[in-house]
C-alpha cells in the first residue's frame, strides 16, 4: 500500500472515465451493434445475451479473474493475493491504499475495474458467433468456463509483466491479441462446434434494424478512446496520441471496407461502413501507443480491406456460420493489427521496438490455445447442460421459445 498523497488524481480520474467509455462498448455499444443484425425474432435473446455476459463476468473477476490475470505468478496464471477484490479496500484511518504494479499511480481497485471492463467486452464479442442457436443456460456455463479458463490466462501472458510472452516482448497496447485474437478464434471454434443455423446459406436472414447497428458502432466508436487512450494508464501525450490514433485508424477502416465493397460489387453499404470502422479500431487496438499517425491510417485501410474478404471470401472458404462475423472482423483484424504492430512500432515514440517474428509467435499462439480450449469447453458445456436449442425453438424464434418475450 502507498500513501493516497502519492496518487496522481489526473490519472485516477482519466483512468475511472475510461472504464465507463468501456464499458458502454458492450452495454449498450456491442448489444445494439449486434441486434440490429439478428433477425427480428432473436433480438430480444441477443440483447439479453450481452446483458447475461457482462454481468456474470463481472463476478468472475471479482471472485478470481483479476487476482489470477493481474498479479504476479509463474508466467502461467498470477496469484491468489486479490481473490474476491481482496485488499483493495482503502486504509482511511492510515490513510493508505494499495495500487498494483502495473499502475503505480492510481488506486488499485480503479485499475482492476479499468481491466475487468475489458474481460468483460471480450466474453461479449463471442455472442456475434453463436447468436440465434444458443440455449441461454448453456451461454452462462460456457462463458463463465472461458473467461477463467482462456482469457484470464492469455491476458497473463501478454499483459502482465511475468507472463511468458510479455517477457518474449509481445507488443500488445490495449488487446489486439489479448481480446480480439481471442474473441476471434473462439468465436470460429463457436460457430464450427455449433453448426449453421437453419436455413443458413438458402434462405435471406434480414437484419432487425441496421440503424441500431449504426448506433452501437457510434458507441463502438467513442468507447474505443477509452479503450485505447485508457491503456496509457495515465492522462499523458501517450494516451492523447493513442486517442488521435485510435479515430483515424477507425475512418481509414471504413474507407478500406468501402473501397473493396466499391470494386467487388459496385456499391457501398452502411453495414459495410460499421464493419470497416470496427475493423479498423481492432487493428490499431495493438499498436495505438507504438506508432504515429501516418502508419495508424495504413494500419485502419489495410484492415477494412482484409476484413471485407474476412466477412466474405474467407468465411465462405471456411465454412462457419459465424453469424456476426467476430472472426472475420475481429479475428483477422487483430491479426493484421498485431502483425503491423511489429512493422509499425516506433522507438521514439514508444521506446520499445516492434518485432514481427515476436508479434507472429504471440497470434499464433493465442489463436491456437482459445480455438483449441473454447472447443474443449463446448464439449463440456454441451456434455453438461446441452448447446443448442432445439429445431421447434429455432425456427419460433429465441425471444418467444427461450424468453416468452417479444417485440412490440
Amino acid at each position: 500500500m502507498v500513501e493516497m498523497a502519492a496518487l496522481n488524481a489526473a490519472d485516477t480520474g482519466w483512468l475511472m472515465v475510461c472504464t465507463a467509455l468501456v464499458l458502454l462498448m458492450t452495454l449498450p455499444g456491442v448489444a445494439l451493434f449486434y441486434a440490429g443484425m439478428v433477425r427480428r425474432k432473436n433480438v430480444l435473446n441477443t440483447l439479453a445475451s450481452v446483458l447475461l455476459v457482462a454481468c456474470v463476468v463481472s463476478v468472475l473477476w471479482f471472485a478470481a479473474g483479476y487476482s489470477l490475470a493481474f498479479t504476479p505468478g509463474d508466467g502461467i496464471l498470477g496469484g491468489f493475493t486479490r481473490l474476491g477484490f481482496a485488499g483493495l479496500d482503502p486504509d482511511w484511518a492510515g490513510q493508505r491504499v494499495s495500487v498494483s504494479h502495473m499502475a503505480p499511480n492510481v488506486p488499485e481497485a480503479a485499475f482492476a475495474m479499468f481491466q475487468l471492463s475489458f474481460a468483460v467486452i471480450t466474453a461479449a464479442l463471442l455472442v456475434g458467433a453463436l447468436v440465434e442457436r444458443m440455449r441461454f443456460t448453456a451461454l452462462l456455463v460456457f462463458v463463465a468456463l472461458w473467461t477463467l479458463a482462456v482469457y484470464v490466462p492469455v491476458a497473463h501472458w501478454v499483459w502482465e509483466a511475468g507472463g511468458w510472452l510479455a517477457r518474449l516482448g509481445a507488443l500488445d497496447f490495449a488487446g489486439g491479441t489479448v481480446v480480439h485474437v481471442n474473441a476471434g478464434a473462439a468465436g470460429l471454434a463457436c460457430a464450427w462446434y455449433l453448426g449453421p443455423r437453419q436455413g443458413y446459406g438458402r434462405e435471406a436472414f434480414e437484419p432487425y434494424n441496421l440503424g441500431w447497428t449504426m448506433l452501437g458502432a457510434s458507441l463502438l466508436l467513442i468507447g474505443w478512446f477509452g479503450f485505447n487512450a485508457g491503456s496509457a494508464l495515465a492522462a499523458d501525450s501517450r494516451a492523447a496520441l493513442a486517442l488521435a490514433v485510435t479515430h483515424l485508424a477507425a475512418a481509414g477502416g471504413a474507407l478500406g471496407w468501402l473501397i473493396a465493397e466499391w470494386l467487388l460489387r459496385r456499391r457501398a453499404s452502411l453495414l459495410g461502413l460499421c464493419s470497416g470502422l470496427v475493423a479498423g479500431l481492432v487493428a490499431i487496438t495493438p499498436a495505438a501507443g507504438y506508432v504515429g499517425l501516418g502508419p495508424a491510417l495504413l494500419i485502419g485501410l489495410i484492415a477494412g480491406a482484409v476484413c471485407y474478404w474476412g466477412a466474405t471470401g474467407l468465411k465462405r472458404a471456411l465454412g462457419a456460420d459465424d453469424a456476426l462475423d467476430v472472426f472475420g472482423v475481429h479475428g483477422v483484424g487483430g491479426i493484421v493489427g498485431s502483425l503491423l504492430t511489429g512493422v509499425f512500432a516506433s522507438r521514439s515514440i514508444a521506446g520499445v521496438q516492434g518485432h514481427i517474428g515476436t508479434q507472429m509467435l504471440t497470434v499464433l499462439v493465442v489463436a491456437v490455445f482459445s480455438f483449441v480450449a473454447t472447443g474443449v469447453l463446448l464439449w463440456l458445456t454441451d456434455r453438461l447442460v446441452g448447446l443448442r436449442v432445439s429445431d421447434a425453438s429455432e425456427q419460433t424464434g429465441l425471444d418467444l421459445s427461450l424468453h416468452r418475450e417479444r417485440l412490440g
